[in-house]
């Protein structure tokens, strides 16, 4: 039976959601503040967390990136349910950490089919054949069992979301790959089409992995179709070229020092 966590200081809606996980057959704890909340989750190590921002003591926010710089929550799905609403809300939430985000009020029914959708993939990362293997191609080499990236010879951490999202664009590599695909193969459902939850994460993995995350090279915003991965089979001449970068920061970094 998995185990959720629910961490919400709004205790009416507290226990609407933990009635109706008891009956779709979950085991249930609650928090009401965010140091409880955060206590809790590394006592029980649950399998999905549910968390409000608005909370008392330390926000939600916090609490979220607390928990993924925890290796012991890292990886646990996380869902943020919450009033807050605005798109500079949402990508906030998103780079703390959470894998879904859900606008107060709710359907029921929705927040069930997330929950299992979340459980599902956090369940078949790492015992599916297609995460099983090690991933290469060109620079490019992804390790499922550390959500790590091998990139030019460096290796790069990756959140579950980042890796899944890298993992898909690699399966289609030099294709534009929709939102729809997207959603369905990351996320597992599509979620109102809310295309903020992929750019932000987008955004982060060119952060990683670009050299100009403002002109990306590789992961490329293909206009009223996707997104596309588009790497080199070949590393000279790439190499060439890093090697030419790190020689002008070099150089930079000599004139810096003489002023």
């Amino acid at each position: 039976m998995s185990r959720i966590l629910v961490i919400d200081n709004d205790l009416a809606i507290s226990e609407f959601i933990t009635v109706n996980l008891k009956k779709a057959g979950y085991a249930v704890s609650q928090a009401s503040d965010g140091i409880t909340g955060q206590a809790l989750a590394l006592q029980l190590m649950p399998d999905l967390i549910m968390l409000d921002l608005m909370l008392p003591k330390v926000d939600g926010f916090t609490v979220c990136r607390r928990l993924r710089q925890d290796e012991r929550t890292a990886n646990v799905p996380v869902i943020i349910l919450t009033a807050l609403g605005q798109i500079q809300d949402k990508i906030e939430g998103f780079n703390a950490g959470a894998d879904d985000y859900l606008t107060k009020p709710f359907e029921m029914e929705e927040l069930l089919a997330r929950i299992r959708a979340l459980l599902r993939r956090a369940n078949q990362s790492f015992h599916t054949a297609k995460h099983t293997e090690i991933l290469s191609y060109g620079p490019l080499t992804l390790i499922p069992t550390r959500l790590e990236a091998i990139w030019f010879d460096q290796p790069v951490k990756l959140t579950r979301l980042e890796f899944e999202l890298l993992h898909c664009l690699l399966q289609h590599h030099g294709q534009a790959v929709s939102p729809h695909i997207l959603f369905k193969e990351v996320w597992g459902y599509n979620p109102d089409n809310d295309i903020e939850m992929i750019r932000v994460h987008v955004r982060n993995l060119r952060t990683k992995l670009e050299p100009n995350p403002r002109d990306p090279r590789y992961i490329r915003t293909i206009y009223s179709v996707g997104y596309c991965l588009e790497l080199p089979e070949s590393l000279d001449w790439l190499s060439k070229e890093f090697r030419g970068m790190n020689q002008q920061q070099e150089r930079l970094g000599e004139l810096a020092s003489t002023r």
